[in-house]
């Protein structure tokens, strides 16, 4: 065995218990478990298949879609989607790679476990399709290692400011226009639970869900100089500081209400709750199908960029700041040698213009930027249609919220724990923030 190998074998084992002791947005199960592996035997005149991971495929078309705009030109191989479980997709998938079994094309979910792939030789190098790549691919860089590329974006998901238009024309609050930094998020958060709960309404400005990314993912992004692997953390406090105020004010909901009665970011918004919401861009599809399938309240809605550090990049005039790892595919390198050109040309495929316009018509955000894969985004059925949409959508500077690094991971789950003591106010702001660069030094980086 390789010292990379070893090294995987290693940090699988630590991320495998990591993975299945956290919790996260509810999906079917993977019929048997994690699948078993093989090849099969195609269709459509094709001569084998390609195994695809995915998962939650009945409510995610995106995996099907790719599949099935490559399987309609590709005469050599077809692609078949392998389900898996999306809460414990990374246990499964090192498990699967453990074995053996793994498929031959699998999903990089987000950047947090990117490196332990990567660094494990469980990903093969595709530096040669990111040579081919358009400039309008976002987020190639982040799967670049040493100089070598081992996965490929397909989507490239942003925060962005969701905002109920009814909710702000009842309080008689001015709706975002763009220029809003965190401070004037906070003042509009609290005019609009006062003006609606003075008008019978039990609606609050705004909900922010209970995720660390949610005030962690922002601090990092928007600050200036704040590093993640620094073990510095003094980026957080005022971000922590404005959350925990909002909450004490009643212009959000508690961390304990939220964790303690399951609320979730989709029924909060939906259901008309609350008038704000910041969130990832992939709640665009979601909200589209809950109003449509009637899981979502009917009212008219937008995105905005989301609140910014300062005025500097905040304005129509600006390209603001948000944070969103890519999601992207590798290569198993133990793949049958005779498939490893199909699979690179479904990398390219899967980056290109026109999968990122199929992509788009279902609501996902590609990681293809164009105006032509804006005006198929926005031509969903459902979606908003004003000019601030629009701009929030294909106008952003994104930074990861997870830096390739062997300590990311470890660094996350000690910030994960931190933020459960402040925002849950058994821990002062600034006991807390104290703390996790004392923890990151003593547990990650001094080690």
């Amino acid at each position: 065995m390789t010292r990379k190998a070893t090294t995987f074998a290693a940090a699988a084992a630590v991320l495998a218990l990591a993975v299945s002791g956290c919790s996260g947005v509810g999906s079917p199960a993977a019929p048997g478990g994690t699948g078993t592996g093989g090849d099969t035997t195609g269709g459509a005149g094709a001569s084998g298949t390609i195994t695809l991971a995915g998962w939650s495929l009945a409510s995610t078309p995106e995996f099907q879609k790719l599949a099935d705009t490559f399987n309609a030109t590709n005469p050599d191989y077809e692609i078949e989607v392998r389900e898996y479980d999306a809460t414990n997709y990374d246990t499964q998938m090192i498990a699967d790679l453990a074995a053996g079994t793994a498929p031959d094309i699998y999903v990089q979910k987000n950047l947090k476990n990117f490196f332990t792939y990567s660094d494990g030789d469980q990903l093969m190098d595709v530096s040669d399709v990111a040579g081919e790549l358009s400039s309008d691919v976002l987020g190639v860089s982040a799967y670049e290692v040493d100089g070598a590329t081992y996965a490929i974006p397909y989507r490239q998901d942003g925060w962005v400011l969701f905002y109920n238009k009814d909710l702000f024309a009842q309080a008689g609050v001015a709706e975002p226009d763009g220029s809003w930094t965190w401070d004037d998020y906070a003042a509009a958060a609290r005019e609009l639970t006062t003006n609606l709960q003075a008008a019978g309404s039990e609606a609050t400005g705004t909900y922010q869900h209970n995720w660390q990314s949610v005030i962690q993912g922002f601090a990092l992004a928007q600050t200036p100089g704040a590093d993640l692997l620094s073990g510095d953390y003094s980026y957080l406090q005022p971000y922590y500081e404005r959350a925990v105020a909002l909450q004490d004010d009643g212009a959000q909901p508690t961390y304990g209400t939220v964790t303690t009665n399951k609320l979730t970011y989709q029924a909060q918004f939906g259901t008309q709750k609350a008038a704000m919401l910041p969130m990832g861009s992939w709640y665009v599809a979601t909200l589209i199908a809950q109003q449509a399938s009637g899981d979502a309240n009917e009212f008219e809605w937008g995105i905005a960029p989301i609140p910014q550090f300062d005025a500097s990049t905040a304005g129509t005039g600006n390209t603001p700041v948000t944070f969103g790892d890519p999601t992207g595919l590798g290569i198993n390198p133990a793949i049958d040698p005779a498939k490893v050109e199909s699979a690179k040309a479904f990398l390219k495929l899967a980056a290109s213009e026109d999968a990122a316009t199929v992509l788009a018509g279902i609501g996902i955000t590609p990681a293809y930027a164009s105006d032509a894969v804006t005006e198929a985004y926005f031509a969903v059925d459902g979606a908003p249609s004003d000019d601030l949409s629009k701009f929030a959508f294909g106008t952003r500077e994104i930074h990861p919220e997870n830096p390739v690094s062997p300590h990311t991971a470890a660094i996350q789950n000690v910030l994960n724990e931190i933020h459960s003591g402040i925002m849950s106010e058994s821990t002062a702001v600034d006991a807390g923030v104290t703390q996790a660069g004392e923890r990151v030094q003593a547990e990650v980086l001094n080690r």
